[in-house]
């Protein structure tokens, strides 16, 4: 046991490795960053930048539920239990 909380080896293996909270808003300002580039100096026509931006933004919304995890890498997604 350590802290107040067991641990089991199962949850370990599933969230390591762990990812701060600093890293993951790091993260996110640089794809925000690369998306806005993209979209800013690329010149494309509106609709394939609309389904680029949607597809980024999906993909970000499942690497953010799967970092705090919320889904796992098979995409089960774990409920919490009400007692």
């Amino acid at each position: 046991m350590v802290g107040l909380y067991p641990i089991d080896e199962d949850s370990f293996k599933r969230y390591s490795p762990h990812m701060s909270l600093i890293a993951i808003i790091v993260t996110l300002i640089i794809i925000g960053v690369l998306l806005w580039l993209v979209n800013s100096y690329i010149p494309m026509d509106h609709k394939i930048k609309s389904i680029i931006n949607v597809i980024v933004v999906i993909a970000v919304i499942l690497w953010l539920l799967s970092a705090f995890g919320i889904i796992g890498s098979g995409g089960d997604i774990d409920m919490p239990q009400l007692d």
